[in-house]
């Protein structure tokens, strides 16, 4: 239920990438199409319950995503969520938001 789930498949037979076929002996190399993820809006925020958070030292988002979700592999929907890159945008203090459903979240970022 990662992020690609829904991306298309993409066969890269690039001149680019051809260093790298000979290296690995393939033919092609496999990517996964880059996802398009939109901003929650406005009525989404107000409709997806989430959690106040205050970031301390230590805080990480792969551990909130860990907390929230029991799996560590949706800190990108916090980061998002709250429009930071990484966690080392979001400096001691700082209140994010954290969505409480993560199939509510996903939709509302278009990946669901």
């Amino acid at each position: 239920m990662g992020r690609y789930r829904n991306s298309k498949i993409i066969t890269n037979k690039s001149e680019y990438y051809k260093p790298l076929r000979e290296a690995r002996g393939v033919k092609y190399i496999v990517q996964y199409e880059t996802p398009e993820l939109k901003n929650p809006s406005v009525a989404d925020r107000a409709r997806i319950t989430a959690d106040s958070h205050i970031w301390k030292y230590g805080d990480r988002l792969y551990k909130l995503a860990y907390q929230y979700y029991g799996d560590t592999q949706y800190w990108w929907v916090i980061a998002w969520w709250n429009g930071v890159p990484t966690e080392a945008e979001i400096k001691n203090g700082v209140l994010i938001s954290i969505p409480i459903n993560i199939e509510d979240a996903l939709k509302a970022l278009g990946v669901a």
